[in-house]
Order: C-alpha cells, then structure tokens, then sequence
C-alpha cells in the first residue's frame, strides 16, 4: 500500500513538471544559465595541471518542437600547476549547437561548438605570461532535468584548444541552471 502511494506520488510529480517544462519553453524560447564544477585535464595537458574548476554563463535559443537549439557559453577554467605554485587561467567564448534526444522525463542532449580561448598563467612573486588567444572546439553530452520554475542539467564537454605546439585539452564536468 505504501509503495502504490509513493508511486503514484513521485509519478505524479514527474507527470506534472514534463507539462510545466514544456509549457515554460513555449513561452521562453530564451533562457539565462549559470554552471560550475570540476575540470579534467587531459593527454599532455594532465602531466604538468592538476585537476582545476569551471564557471559558465549561458545564453539559450531553443524554438518549441524543434530538437535543435543554439547555445552561447562564456567560460572560465582555472588549473593548478603539479610543481610549483602556477595556475592557468582559462577564459572561453563559444558558440553550440545542441540537439536534444527523444526521451520522457530526464531529456538527454549532445552539444558542440567552436570558439575563442584565451589563456594566461600565472604564480605568486612572477608577472603573468602574455595572453593567448586560440581557437578551440568542444564536444560533450548532458541531461536536462525538468522542474517547475527552472531545468537543471549536467554536462561534460571535450574541450581541444590549439595552441603553439599542440593543443590542451580539457573536460569540465558541470551542473547548471537556465532560467
């Protein structure tokens, strides 16, 4: 008895917010988003950061019925150097595409896009390096999670930025809100 109630309850709270999302889209072909986490850096990249953190700011485009959408980020990515007291700062502004898959409920997406990044080091008692600014791509998946007012979602993105020499790449992991 008590697990038919709980059931019918969470049902219900799944049933009603997919309408609230759904509505809150048509309305709102706009939203705002704020994002942050944890960023991964990875191949060569790795061998001299430790892991570091993200921020992101979003700016959404999504016409109603249509799976496609464009979204806008402006990101920043700290790292801290393995030896030494360096971190790399990154600042990155992208523009994406996202295309979201059929599903009920949760609602997975693809993303990806290309950009500007720009990056600086710097340590305690050293001036900063010069700027640099790069082109960069990213690719990476996530899940929008439907709630009455907002959706949340989380997201890891395969960030290839080159560079003289190479390229870095990164993965950040994050969660956000769009409003």
């Amino acid at each position: 008895m008590k697990r038919s109630i709980v059931f019918a309850l969470v049902a219900s709270v799944v049933l009603v917010s997919m309408p609230a999302s759904a509505q809150l889209s048509v309305m709102k072909p706009i939203s705002l988003g704020i994002a942050g986490g944890g960023s991964l850096p990875m191949s060569d990249f790795s061998d001299v950061s430790n892991t570091g953190y993200n921020g992101t700011l979003a700016l959404a485009i999504k016409l109603p019925m249509i799976p496609v959408g464009l979204r806008f980020d402006g990101a920043y990515n700290q790292f801290g150097a393995k030896v030494g007291n360096g971190k790399l700062h990154i600042t990155s502004l992208t523009g994406n595409v996202t295309y979201n898959l059929p599903s009920i409920g949760v609602s997975p997406y693809v993303i990806g896009g290309a950009g500007m990044y720009s990056s600086v080091a710097s340590a305690s008692g050293l001036p900063s390096s010069p700027r640099a600014n790069d082109f960069g791509w990213n690719a990476g998946a996530g899940i929008n999670l439907p709630l009455t007012v907002f959706k949340a979602f989380v997201e890891a993105r395969y960030n290839r930025v080159s560079v003289a020499g190479g390229s870095m790449e990164f993965v950040p992991l994050t969660f956000g809100i769009m409003f």
